[in-house]
């Protein structure tokens, strides 16, 4: 067998482990260990806004309105009375009590609801204001009755406050969560659900769900924990299953699993030094570190068996099985991390994170199986049967497969091309979708929350920031009319807006007070001194707590008019936010006008970053074509596995749009951690048919054979290994995860049938056509001959 450089340096690495591995073992132990110490310092990023970049201009908007007008967090109860009415004596003394308590929740600041309205009233020069319900449980039918209507008559209560059926209402406490306490928002959360807890127990017939921006952080997090939880027991139960049943021996499964926990360890670790916040995206780093491991193990210990199966001693199959895998394993890790690393070019520091973290243990997992694998194998008893034909298997149904293409390549080319290109023409079908409100699976508390919300309230919030351009200039009549004219067009524009808030209708209706309560002066002031006294009149009467500062700045130069949506698309979210920018154009005399507010930043997440990581994915496309050039010395096989790379995950990318329709915020990525995985399958079969063909001058035909009988069945195993370990992310209770699990999948199953079908096609076509791309010297280390699994486990 011609000794190549990649195989010298892999044999003298594995005999160094080999010889020191009573020291190697121990000092890999607590070198990874000590790097994984820093998972300690690990925590839940406790703000929603951790998932947008300091760049990003929506999050810049988002932060300047937040200056002006402080932080909308908020924890939001959302009261449902069973018997379908909130205006009865129970539900407002519920309504009434829980606001009293909602004061009490950690770093609450505001507390509004139907029960404290500041309800306004004139009385000859004084404006009296008070709580529009004072004692619930004293309450007339006719009080109750007049509450009813003045709620109904209130824009700023009815369809806000109040569902416009009268079937719902809200307390909503805006609470000031500080960023530098961990798991505040969960913290926060919790003693909201103690609060309901109170509540429902004297009331038991009002149904109360809890939703808001801060229940919104609170739900990251236990998307998060919950996912931390279940998906990394079941990755390990995998791994198991599959141990035992591959290569049935103890040794050798305890070996893999303490080599993914180090890998594992490493990733994390390294995430903890460099200051990672955990969301449910980092979150999947782990799992995607433990199934990549353990497809490096497997290669290594597969050729371990075959050889011991083929009469070698134990050190020996050893040396030779890391030998023979160090230069394939080494490139797929490589383009693999490079996959990992383009997700810094995402907009979304949590890519980052995971991108960062994965590549930090796929290095890892790389070097641990090379070193500290062959040192842990040689402490420990390994034993494998011997074959009954000296390690010869009879003809298997990757050698029939091989066959087929050898005998019917052109029928196979066409075939396999004729079925990716109907996949990938219905990429142009393809929408983008990001709604918030659907990141959580349905048995997540929050979720059902915002299901339960949704048909009275709507889900989310626009802030419209105006400014006339001045201090003060907040109380000039013609900026207050302009307000006023686009709140009057906000509401018309239905179904998609459900509520408008401005603070023209305190103008008019505190206008309409200080003049005898005459509907004829329901109006905006046309003086802006009168504006300006009757602005602070009012806002002396206010409570503390209850202020207007949430509505205008401090300078009085800029105010806020708050849209809320129904549960609406993200293209039908940039629709009605073009529709409102173009309004504002043509009828907003000059005024600044900038938009923001979560719904905003999630509608344009995905866009901004597919745009990013498209970006990184052509830094990625050429990375990988320089390796494997470099690789195989040839440009042409370069060229040729890239056709191998790229059309796997297209035809996915056509396969999701069939069946889904629609990429969001976590589709984005996968196109870089896809790209990494399936050049897997490429390397492996390349360095088999080019070693069959250039090494040992076999034919075109014979190459494609000797390919698919010595890396058919490791590239199935590591199929069905990655796609079992990316399903399991499909179970995560957190959408992104779960789209990503899937669409990667689908894109492994992908790769391994074009380079089943296509590929050999293409050789034996071209072969056969006197254009066969060979390279130029030899495969510089890339073989591995022993690398795969024989062909029956």
């Amino acid at each position: 067998m011609t000794s190549f450089r990649g195989e010298q340096l892999g044999r003298a690495i594995a005999s160094f482990s080999i010889r020191a591995r009573w020291i190697v073992v121990p000092v890999l132990i607590i070198a990874c260990v000590a790097i994984g110490y820093g998972a300690s310092t690990l925590k839940f990023a406790g703000d929603y806004r951790v998932f947008f970049g300091d760049d990003n201009p929506d999050f810049i908007a988002s932060e300047n309105a937040q200056a002006m007008f402080g932080k909308p967090d908020s924890i939001a109860f959302v009261l449902i009375p069973r018997d379908g009415t909130i205006y009865t004596r129970e539900t407002l003394a519920a309504v009434h009590r829980l606001t009293e308590l909602a004061w009490t929740l950690p770093y609450v600041s505001r507390v509004d609801s139907l029960t404290n309205f500041q309800n306004t009233q004139g009385v000859g020069d004084e404006l009296i204001v008070e709580d529009l319900v004072l004692s619930p449980e004293l309450l007339s039918d006719d009080d109750i009755a007049r509450i009813r209507n003045a709620a109904r008559s209130e824009p700023l209560i009815h369809g806000f406050v109040t569902s416009r059926d009268d079937a719902a209402t809200i307390v909503n406490a805006t609470v000031q969560l500080p960023g530098d306490i961990p798991n505040v928002a969960t913290t926060a959360q919790n003693e909201a659900r103690a609060l309901r807890a109170q509540i429902q127990a004297v009331h038991p017939g009002i149904d109360i769900h809890i939703t808001g921006v801060a229940s919104l952080s609170a739900a990251f997090e236990e998307a998060g924990t919950r996912d931390s939880q279940t998906l990394i027991p079941a990755v390990y139960l995998f791994i198991l299953i599959v141990m035992l049943v591959a290569l049935r021996s103890f040794s050798a499964m305890a070996s893999s699993l303490l080599l993914i926990l180090l890998a594992t360890l490493v990733g994390v670790g390294v995430g903890g030094l460099s200051g990672v916040e955990l969301t449910p995206i980092s979150l999947a780093a782990p799992t995607i570190i433990l199934t990549i491991a353990v497809a490096d193990a497997i290669h290594v210990l597969a050729a371990i068996r075959n050889r011991m199966r083929s009469g070698a001693t134990k050190l020996e199959a050893i040396a030779d099985g890391c030998a023979l895998n160090f230069m394939p394993i080494g490139i797929t890790s490589l383009t693999t991390v490079v996959g990992f690393l383009t997700l810094n070019f995402s907009d979304s520091p949590p890519f980052h994170h995971l991108g960062n973290m994965s590549a930090a243990g796929i290095t890892a997992a790389w070097f641990l199986s090379v070193t500290f694998l062959p040192a842990m194998l040689a402490l420990l008893p390994l034993r494998f049967k011997p074959a009954k034909d000296g390690g010869r298997d009879r003809l298997s149904l990757m050698t029939r497969l091989s066959e087929v293409v050898i005998r019917r390549p052109r029928t196979v080319a066409v075939g396999s091309l004729a079925l990716c290109a109907a996949s990938i023409a219905f990429l142009p079908s393809m929408a983008v979708n990001d709604q918030w409100s659907q990141y959580f699976d349905r048995d997540l508390e929050f979720r059902q929350a915002i299901d339960a919300a949704d048909p009275y309230f709507g889900s989310d919030t626009v802030e419209f920031v105006l400014d006339p351009g001045a201090s003060g200039d907040v109380a000039k009549p013609e900026f207050l009319r302009t307000v006023d004219a686009f709140a009057t067009w906000l509401r018309q524009q239905t179904p998609e807006v459900t509520h408008v808030f401005a603070i023209s209708d305190i103008m008019k209706r505190v206008n309409r007070n200080l003049n005898g309560d005459d509907t004829a002066f329901y109006r905006i002031p046309g003086d802006q001194a009168v504006a300006s006294q009757y602005l602070l009149v009012y806002e002396l009467s206010l409570p503390y707590g209850l202020d207007l500062n949430n509505r205008v700045d401090i300078d009085r130069q800029s105010t806020r008019v708050s849209a809320t949506l129904s549960d609406i698309s993200t293209e039908e979210t940039k629709a009605f936010l073009a529709k409102a920018k173009h309004w504002f154009r043509e009828h907003g005399n000059g005024y600044a006008l900038s938009v923001t507010g979560s719904k905003v930043l999630f509608a344009f997440v995905a866009e901004r970053n597919i745009e990013a990581v498209f970006e990184g994915a052509l830094y990625l496309i050429v990375a990988i074509f320089l390796i494997l050039a470099a690789t195989f010395r040839s440009f042409a096989v370069g060229a040729i596995s890239m056709v191998a790379n790229a059309l796997p995950l297209l035809t996915a990318f056509g396969v999701w749009a069939v069946f889904v329709g629609v990429v969001g915020f976590s589709v984005a990525a996968v196109g870089a951690v896809a790209v990494g995985l399936i050049v897997d399958y490429s390397v492996h079969f390349l360095s088999k048919y080019y070693r069959a063909v250039r090494s040992n001058g076999k034919s075109a035909e014979e190459g494609v054979r000797y390919a698919f009988e010595t890396a058919g069945v490791a590239m199935f195993l590591t199929t069905v290994i990655l796609v079992a370990g990316f399903s399991i992310l499909v179970t995560s209770s957190f959408k992104l995860n779960a789209d990503l699990g899937l669409l990667t999948a689908i894109s492994v199953v992908l790769a391994m049938i074009i380079n089943f079908t296509l590929l050999p096609a293409l050789f034996v076509l071209t072969s056969r056509a006197g254009r066969a791309p060979v390279p130029a010297g030899g495969l510089s280390g890339a073989s591995n001959a022993a690398s795969a699994v024989t062909p029956k486990l």
